[in-house]
């Protein structure tokens, strides 16, 4: 069985989004850079065996322009410098801080949040609409191309708003007892760093 099949099969869309909430404020509320880090790594992790698909290019140019942007305005003791850029340690290690809490929820995100969450309510219905878009434009992603790229989306969301575009309903899964262990594993692993602060 692939890796994306056991997934949707083994949990539930409401199980994976409770889960993530709990396992979010031990990221965020994590003081330490280090740990930040490797919370990055452990829902990348989760993120893989989900089955997500994950440019790791992206991620890494994603997460470098945010440590980039961060040294823009230089404070602390200077590192080094590029010509007349200064490179210092407070902005530098702001920056990885916040490189690595917006990757992590990122990761967070793709494995906590799926297309057939139902939240009931008109956030709710929001959210779920906003995640059924989402899920036809992955569906409809190789009718995207680079060399009409705005129109191709121009195109795309207009299909969407009348109509011409679906997803197929899915199916209502239970969380299987598997999955409950799982995840009750993954949210110990995720609040861990802080038995160490």
């Amino acid at each position: 069985m692939k890796r994306s099949e056991f997934y949707e099969n083994t949990f539930c869309a409401k199980a994976l989004f409770f889960a993530g909430l709990i396992m979010m404020p031990a990221l965020l509320f994590n003081p330490s850079t280090e740990f930040r880090a490797v919370q990055f790594l452990f829902f990348f992790f989760l993120a893989w065996l989900s089955g997500k698909k994950t440019n790791i290019l992206f991620t890494f140019v994603f997460l470098t322009s945010i440590v980039v942007f961060n040294l823009i305005v230089p404070y602390g003791k200077v590192l080094f410098s590029i010509g007349g850029f200064q490179v210092t340690q407070g902005a530098l290690k702001a920056g990885i801080h916040r490189a690595c809490t917006f990757g992590a929820l990122l990761m967070l995100s793709k494995v906590t949040v799926r297309h057939d969450l139902k939240i009931p309510g008109s956030f709710g219905g929001l959210l779920g609409e906003s995640l059924r878009i989402f899920a036809v434009m992955m569906n409809e992603k190789k009718r995207i191309t680079v060399k009409h790229f705005f129109t191709d989306i121009d195109n795309l969301l207009l299909e969407l708003s009348a109509g011409d575009v679906s997803v197929p309903a899915p199916e209502e899964v239970r969380t299987k007892p598997a999955g409950y262990v799982i995840l009750a594993a993954a949210v110990i692993l995720s609040w861990l760093p802080w038995v160490k602060l």
